[in-house]
């Protein structure tokens, strides 16, 4: 199974770079996984949130298949324990989902159109994360659910 991260916008802070740099690296022993990033909008100061949403949707839109299973990072979604997750990509993998694009949106979250074409939303906590912060969380986590899935000792499950 291939598995992207979709973002918007750069990862400023070089700590958190050099995070992702390494999960990113340790993801590759275990499945085919790369990350694009799409530019911020930059006159996104100038623009209302629904303008800036629906210009991201058209990068975004422009940026995934039909037939690519789309997950949203979106406070509204499911939240999972480590061990349900890596179930939930089993239960993916078992279905034979051969691609799955998560989708980490920006300041303002995502248009009615890229909520029409995600199969399902992920919440990663009920607390509120910056951006970039996510981008590492969701990549540890990412991680941590190949390790369990392959029995691999980085989670010690209590």
């Amino acid at each position: 199974m291939k598995i992207r991260l979709l973002q918007i916008g750069k990862t400023h802070d070089a700590y958190i770079r050099e995070g992702i740099a390494e999960f990113e690296k340790r993801l590759s022993g275990f499945t085919d996984f790369n990350t694009l990033t799409l530019p911020a909008i930059k006159e996104a100061s100038s623009l209302n949130s629904t303008q800036v949403k629906q210009k991201e949707a058209k990068l975004i839109l422009d940026k995934i298949k039909p037939e690519d299973y789309i997950v949203l990072l979106d406070e509204t979604g499911k939240t999972f324990t480590s061990e349900t997750f890596a179930r939930q990509i089993e239960s993916w993998q078992i279905q034979g989902i051969r691609s799955i694009t998560f989708i980490i949106g920006g300041a303002y979250g995502f248009s009615p159109e890229i909520y029409q074409r995600a199969k399902s939303k992920l919440a990663l906590s009920s607390m509120t994360f910056s951006h970039q912060m996510v981008r590492l969380i969701f990549l540890e986590q990412l991680y941590r659910a190949y390790t369990i899935i392959h029995k691999h000792p980085y989670h010690n499950p209590s």
